[in-house]
């Protein structure tokens, strides 16, 4: 059992740093200062989800389901 804990461990490592990363490589709120000027219903708004954007943002929220449900797994001490 020792073996497992040591893996998911691990795992909660790597899952830290890439969420780090990931989050970091994001762009800010204010970078779409573009609805301002009242461009809001644009191409980019309305296909963002699929975008580079769109894919970062998906990704974050996978890390961070990961990061919780592990770190809540690591801290009831089964293992």
């Amino acid at each position: 059992m020792e073996i497992l804990k040591t893996i998911l461990t691990v795992i909660f490592i790597l899952v830290s740093v890439a969420l780090t990363v990931i989050i970091l490589a994001q762009e800010g709120k204010s970078a779409g200062l573009g609805a301002i000027a009242g461009s809001s219903e644009t191409y980019w708004s309305k296909n963002k989800g699929r975008s580079a954007e769109g894919m970062k943002r998906r990704i974050t929220t996978i890390l961070v389901a990961a990061f919780v449900i592990l770190a809540i797994v690591l801290n009831l001490g089964i293992f």
